[in-house]
């Protein structure tokens, strides 16, 4: 019990060590572990200067820079690269004098020596079986000692939550790509920004209208920061989407933060439903067309997935307005959120492109792998048809179609403002098309980029299902 315990250090110790090397093999994590430990780099440093006078390599260097400058290397490379750069010179017709031929010659045999130099190094310390001293190797070296791992742990706490987050392949994925999605989302945010400044329209003019004078134009500008200058207003508006202060809007004067966390959770909802029926319904079509593929239930389904995807949003709205809420009058023609009547016509709406796509790619996707190899010694073990499709088909055909999903998620979300305005829902899409107008930066930004990061985080889910589904994937996680 005792030995295991004791154990127990040994293997943290020996994990962060060899952490530590393979990042500072990764290029893209080097300079974020040195940044991030700096004061521990710095030490471990200063002691592989010292150590490295002393090791193998440099006795070796030393010994064979020796011999070679005994035995005449570097007199004969330098009459031999001399001879080469003449006869250069004289094939190009080129005039150089003494002065610039040595200095070119002088650089060449310098590299070239070195070169020769660590290569006869290298071969020497792989026939002895030893190796050259690293910083790796000296941060091991030194973590080893207790009390250099307790004394470093609060200047290089940040460097340690880094070594651990490597350690993790689950969790250095998942924060590489929310790592990617703040990019993502700040490119966004300085797109639509630059897109709005350099928009012809005028907020001044459009709100105070055209009986507006110089004066009040200026007045306004200057009291919504639009006289300054188009890197301070970018700052203003990145900061305010950080720290969930946009201030009021152009017109209205209404808190842009409090009007959007007011609409957009009911577009949100209204896409997620969509998102939850859709694929309910589209899954089992897409496979049952699938396991049968050509026959009359694969030709109807496909075909009124077909139509599903040529019908234009505004256009199947209105005939469901004209028909269930004018013609019938079953369900409401306006969406009222305490009326869940007012939610099936937007949802059906909203979720038909969705189902389609998910349905005509769950078929695709399983027809696909339904004829591989894996599949056929399935039947042959003698497993039942639900296990082999279940199992095996689906599981492997899920890639696509959760591509196909997330993909579509994004569209729904940003694409809804057209059937937000049809069934008059006051949502985030119909609010950005009212400001667009203006243009109302602030709030407009607001909207797109609060979009954008809920889009993001949807990705960061798909990426993290698709290691879930995919061993494939799993593997080259650990691997990388």
């Amino acid at each position: 019990m005792g030995g295991t315990e004791a154990a127990r250090p040994n293997r943290l110790i020996s994990s962060i060590s060899s952490t530590y090397s393979k990042i500072l093999l990764n290029p893209s994590y080097r300079y974020l572990l040195l940044l991030l430990g700096a004061p521990v780099n710095l030490v471990v440093f200063l002691f592989y200067l010292v150590q490295r006078k002393k090791d193998d390599y440099a006795a070796a260097e030393n010994r064979i820079r020796s011999e070679m400058l005994a035995a005449g290397y570097l007199e004969a490379l330098r009459t031999e690269i001399m001879e080469q750069q003449k006869r250069k010179h004289g094939f190009f017709k080129q005039k150089v004098n003494e002065g610039q031929l040595r200095q070119e010659v002088d650089k060449i045999v310098q590299a070239r020596f070195q070169e020769v130099l660590k290569e006869r190094t290298g071969k020497e310390l792989k026939l002895n079986q030893q190796k050259r001293l690293t910083m790796a190797d000296t941060f091991g070296s030194l973590i080893e000692n207790p009390l250099f791992f307790i004394i470093s742990l609060i200047p290089g706490l940040l460097m340690y939550i880094l070594i651990f987050l490597y350690s993790n392949p689950y969790l250095k994925y998942i924060l590489e790509r929310l790592v990617m999605t703040v990019f993502v989302i700040f490119g966004v945010a300085v797109l639509v920004f630059t897109i709005l400044h350099l928009s012809p329209f005028n907020p001044a003019a459009n709100i105070l209208g055209e009986t507006a004078t110089p004066e009040q134009i200026a007045a306004f500008n200057k009291m919504h920061g639009l006289d300054q200058g188009y890197l301070t207003q970018l700052w203003n508006n990145i900061k305010g989407i950080a720290y969930f202060d946009l201030g009021k809007s152009f017109s209205g004067n209404e808190e842009i933060t409090s009007s959007i966390a007011r609409k957009f959770p009911i577009t949100l909802t209204l896409t997620v439903i969509s998102l939850i029926i859709a694929i309910a319904i589209a899954l089992p079509i897409g496979i049952i067309s699938a396991t049968r593929p050509n026959s009359f239930f694969d030709y109807t389904f496909m075909f009124v997935a077909l139509l599903g995807l040529s019908i234009p949003n505004f256009w199947q709205g209105l005939i469901f307005i004209l028909n269930f809420s004018i013609k019938l009058q079953w369900l409401p023609a306006t969406f009222n959120p305490e009326n869940w009547l007012s939610m099936i016509m937007p949802v059906i709406v909203l979720g038909t492109g969705l189902t389609a796509s998910v349905a005509r790619m769950t078929r695709s996707s399983t027809l696909e792998v339904i004829n591989e190899d894996y599949m056929i010694t399935a039947r042959a073990k003698g497993l039942g048809k639900r296990t082999i499709l279940m199992k095996h088909a689906v599981r492997n055909a899920i890639i696509p179609i959760i591509t196909v999903i997330g993909l579509q998620f994004g569209g729904m979300l940003g694409g809804s403002a057209v059937t937000e305005k049809v069934f008059n829902i006051s949502g985030i899409g119909s609010y950005i098309v009212d400001k667009q107008f203006i243009p109302d930066i602030p709030a407009i930004m607001g909207g797109v980029v609060y979009t954008a990061i809920t889009i993001s985080l949807v990705n960061v889910i798909i990426d993290i299902l698709y290691a879930f589904f995919d061993p494939r994937i799993r593997s080259k996680m650990k691997q990388y």
